[in-house]
C-alpha cells in the first residue's frame, strides 16, 4: 500500500547520507481540485509541492518554507508552500490570455527565462530567501543547483507527479563522521546516487516507503525515521482579508465602494469567497466612513 501523505527522513547507519521521501495523494489532489490547470502545469505544481515538502524538513521553527518560481514564459508565478505543521499549498498564475495545451512541457518551456527563490519566514525572526536562476531543464536541476551554490553541500532530488500523486526523493551528502575517509565518502555518495538513479517514476508515485528504500538500498543499512503526516491546508481567512483592505487606505477602499457597492476578495489557493460591503468598511475604519 501507497505511503499516502507522509514525509519520511532516513540515515545510512554506515555512510555519511542523510535522506527524505514523500509522497502527497489527497493533500495534492485537494491542491488541484482547486484550480483547473493543464496536465502539463499539474505535473510542474506536483513537483514543486513534493520539493517544498522535502524542503520543510529544514524548519526548525515555528513559520512557513516557500518555493517559488517567476518567469518570462506562459507561466508568470509558480509557488508552493509548506508551513512547520506540515500544511501545505500550491498555486499557479498564468499570463493572462495564454493557454497551454501541450503535455509534457518542461520547466523551462513553461516559466522561460526567470528565478527559482526559497524563502523561510518564521512567525519570529528574520526573513530569508536564497535565489539562483532557472538554468536547469528540471526543477530538481535548479534545486541541486541552489544547494551547490548556498549550503555547499551535494544534494539531490528526484521528483514526479501525475494527476493523482506527488512524490519526492532526496539525497544529501553530510561532513564527514562515519566514513573512513574523504574518497570513501565520496565513493559511498556516488553508489548512493547511481542506485537512486535507477529509480522509475512508478517506483517513485506508487510504492510503499520502506519498500522502496528496501529495493533501492537493501545492501546498506538505512534507518527510516516516523514519518510527518502532511495534509492541505490555507491560511486565508476573512480577519486577513480584512487587513489587506485596511493596509489599501480608507480613501481606495472607500472608492472601491463607490465603484461596486462592496468589495469581493477570492482566495487563489483555495478559492474562499469573502465579500465585505458598507458596514465592513464602516467597522473597521470608523463610523464616519462613507457619510
Amino acid at each position: 500500500m501507497i505511503s499516502t501523505d507522509l514525509l519520511h527522513r532516513f540515515i545510512f547507519d554506515q555512510c555519511d547520507i542523510r535522506g527524505e521521501l514523500v509522497t502527497l495523494t489527497t493533500s495534492y489532489r485537494e491542491v488541484l481540485q482547486h484550480n483547473d490547470y493543464p496536465v502539463a502545469v499539474q505535473q510542474l505544481l506536483g513537483e514543486f509541492v513534493a520539493a517544498v515538502a522535502l524542503l520543510s524538513s529544514t524548519l526548525k521553527f515555528d513559520g512557513v518554507i516557500t518555493l517559488q518560481a517567476r518567469g518570462e514564459g506562459d507561466l508568470a508565478l509558480i509557488m508552493a508552500e509548506c508551513t512547520h505543521h506540515n500544511e501545505v499549498r500550491a498555486i499557479v498564475r498564468p499570463r493572462p490570455g495564454v493557454e497551454i495545451d501541450q503535455d509534457n512541457l518542461s520547466l523551462v518551456q513553461l516559466l522561460g527565462k526567470g528565478v527559482l527563490a526559497i524563502t523561510l519566514d518564521p512567525a519570529q525572526g528574520e526573513r530569508y530567501q536564497g535565489v539562483v536562476p532557472l538554468d536547469a531543464p528540471t526543477l530538481a536541476g535548479c534545486l541541486e543547483h541552489y544547494f551547490r551554490q548556498s549550503e555547499q553541500l551535494e544534494t539531490r532530488f528526484w521528483l514526479e507527479a501525475n494527476d493523482q500523486a506527488a512524490a519526492g526523493l532526496l539525497l544529501q551528502a553530510l561532513p564527514l563522521q562515519v566514513a573512513d575517509s574523504v574518497e570513501v565518502n565520496r565513493d559511498q555518495w556516488q553508489t548512493a546516487v547511481a542506485l537512486a538513479d535507477t529509480l522509475t517514476r512508478d517506483e517513485l508515485l506508487g510504492v510503499e516507503h520502506s519498500q522502496l528504500l528496501y529495493r533501492l538500498f537493501h545492501e546498506q543499512s538505512v534507518r527510516l525515521f516516523s514519518p510527518a503526516q502532511l495534509r492541505f491546508s490555507c491560511s486565508c481567512s476573512r480577519e486577513r482579508s480584512l487587513a489587506a483592505l485596511q493596509s489599501l487606505g480608507r480613501e481606495e477602499v472607500e472608492q472601491l465602494l463607490v465603484e461596486q457597492g462592496a468589495i469581493d476578495i477570492d482566495c487563489q489557493f483555495c478559492n474562499q469567497h469573502y465579500r465585505f460591503d458598507t458596514s465592513d468598511v464602516r467597522e473597521m475604519f470608523g463610523e464616519d466612513t462613507l457619510h
